[in-house]
């Protein structure tokens, strides 16, 4: 290998790249199954609301936005952006993570986040917009509808500020 193929592999696979990537396909194949289930097995779009428990229902809803519905936009030209957005961002957190020569928390975290964004990415392309079924609410209050990958891009960016504190301490107890 010469060189500058080196340089360049050192930029997609770096000490917990397999950690990250397992991770990440763990996330991805886990959501898909779980929309395709729910859509197509289950039938949830045909049946409503449906209560689990008094906390929470399943309750299909296709995002065609962002977070919380924001930038909402139903046209396919939109799904198509927001898909090339999460294959961007993922490809970007893919290359952090590479040469950062991160720990195993931080390749959990961006294997989390990655595998979401690209399950919600693929959603975009195949249906227009993200399956979303999981509501919870209490009390009258209806929290937002949201999937497997929403909860694991959550869990990834909670991790992701946990190893940042973290590590903040550990770098201010062991200066250099």
């Amino acid at each position: 290998m010469s060189a500058a193929t080196g340089r360049l592999a050192r930029w997609f696979w770096g000490p917990h790249a397999a950690l990250a990537l397992k991770i990440a396909v763990a996330v991805f194949v886990v959501d898909q199954a779980n929309k395709w289930w729910t859509i197509y097995v289950y039938d949830l779009p045909s049946k409503g609301r449906v209560q689990v428990l008094p906390f929470f229902d399943l309750f299909f809803m296709k995002n065609t936005g962002i977070s919380y519905s924001m930038l909402d936009q139903s046209g396919q030209g939109w799904q198509n952006v927001l898909a090339l957005f999460a294959v961007v961002a993922s490809v970007a957190l893919w290359v952090w993570l590479s040469v950062a020569g991160t720990g195993r928390l931080m390749a959990v975290a961006l294997g989390l986040i990655i595998g979401g964004a690209i399950g919600n990415g693929l959603d975009r392309l195949l249906i227009g917009g993200v399956a979303d079924f999981f509501s919870l609410h209490a009390f009258g209050y209806y929290w937002y509808v949201f999937n497997i990958a929403d909860v694991a891009i959550v869990a990834g960016v909670a991790a992701l500020l946990y190893d940042s504190v973290t590590g903040s301490r550990n770098d201010a107890a062991n200066p250099m």
